[in-house]
C-alpha cells in the first residue's frame, strides 16, 4: 500500500506539472491555476464545504471522495501561491508531540 506522502508527494508533482504547462484547454487543473489564487481558494473552499455536509450526513464513502478532493483543491490553492507541501509537513512536523492548546498558545 503506498503512503499518503508519497501519494500526496506525486500528486503535488502532477499539479505543478501541469501550471509550468499552462494547457487550460487539456487539463482542469491548468484552467483553475489559470484562473488565479482566488478562484483556487474559492474552489477549495466549496470542496471543503461538501465534505462537511458528508460528514454531518454520515456517509461515509461520500466523505471519501469528497476529501480526496478537498486535499486535492488544496495542493491546487498552495500551488497557486507557491507554498511547497513540504513547508506544511515542515510545519506539522514542528507541531507534532504537542498538544493542540499548547501549540495554539504559542501562537498568539
Amino acid at each position: 500500500m503506498t503512503t499518503a506522502p508519497d501519494t500526496l508527494a506525486r500528486l503535488e508533482a502532477t499539479i505543478l506539472a501541469r501550471k509550468a504547462e499552462g494547457d487550460a484547454s487539456a487539463s482542469h487543473t491548468a484552467a483553475l491555476l489559470v484562473k488565479g489564487p482566488a478562484k483556487c481558494a474559492e474552489k477549495f473552499g466549496e470542496e471543503a464545504v461538501e465534505a462537511i455536509i458528508e460528514a454531518v450526513r454520515g456517509d461515509r464513502a461520500a466523505l471519501t471522495t469528497e476529501a480526496a478532493d478537498v486535499l486535492y483543491h488544496l495542493l491546487v490553492m498552495l500551488a497557486a501561491q507557491d507554498v511547497p507541501l513540504a513547508d506544511v509537513l515542515a510545519v506539522l512536523e514542528a507541531r507534532e508531540g504537542r498538544s493542540g492548546i499548547a501549540e495554539k498558545a504559542g501562537r498568539g
